[in-house]
């Protein structure tokens, strides 16, 4: 996985290699979401950029995810909710991690369980396929919720390996 200094390094060779500009304002977009360790909207992220430089418009952020995707940095999500949201992603590497999002309050949960994709694949290949890809979303009420407490925002995004 690449630190945060590797990603904007990667970012910053990105946009020399497509002869764009690099700018105070990307850069602010960039940190910020590289810094993130949650799905984030546009939105989201345009209120977290703001915050830190309110010259920030809406539309270079959305530009700047845009790149960020392009070049492997920012995956796309699309969950229940209907909203698009960016996670980090890594260049060139293959992790794969599912998620279980909580029905009232949002919250997004990333696992990896090495038991459950061998079961998808021998699932995939009892079936007759060979499996390309897949996609895990587990929808649920989170503790937190059902015990009435408010969740952190620092509670946007856990990830949880089991190896077993």
């Amino acid at each position: 996985m690449l630190s945060r200094a590797e990603r904007f390094a990667a970012f910053r060779k990105a946009l020399k290699d497509k002869s764009l500009k690099t700018t105070a304002q990307r850069d602010d977009i960039a940190h910020v979401f590289f810094g993130g360790h949650r799905h984030m909207s546009i939105d989201e992220l345009y209120r977290e950029v703001r915050k830190i430089n309110a010259r920030v418009g809406y539309a270079t952020v959305y530009r700047t995810i845009k790149l960020l995707k392009e070049c492997g940095l920012a995956a796309e999500q699309h969950f229940a909710d209907g909203q698009t949201r960016y996670e980090n992603a890594d260049v060139g590497e293959q992790h794969h991690h599912d998620h279980v999002i909580c029905d009232r309050c949002g919250r997004i949960v990333e696992f990896s369980d090495d038991e459950l994709e061998r079961l998808q694949e021998d699932i995939a290949t009892r079936l007759g396929f060979v499996l390309a890809r897949h996609r895990l979303e587990l929808y649920g009420i989170c503790r937190d919720c059902r015990e009435g407490v408010r969740p952190s925002a620092s509670a946007d995004r856990m990830a949880i390996t089991s190896r077993r």
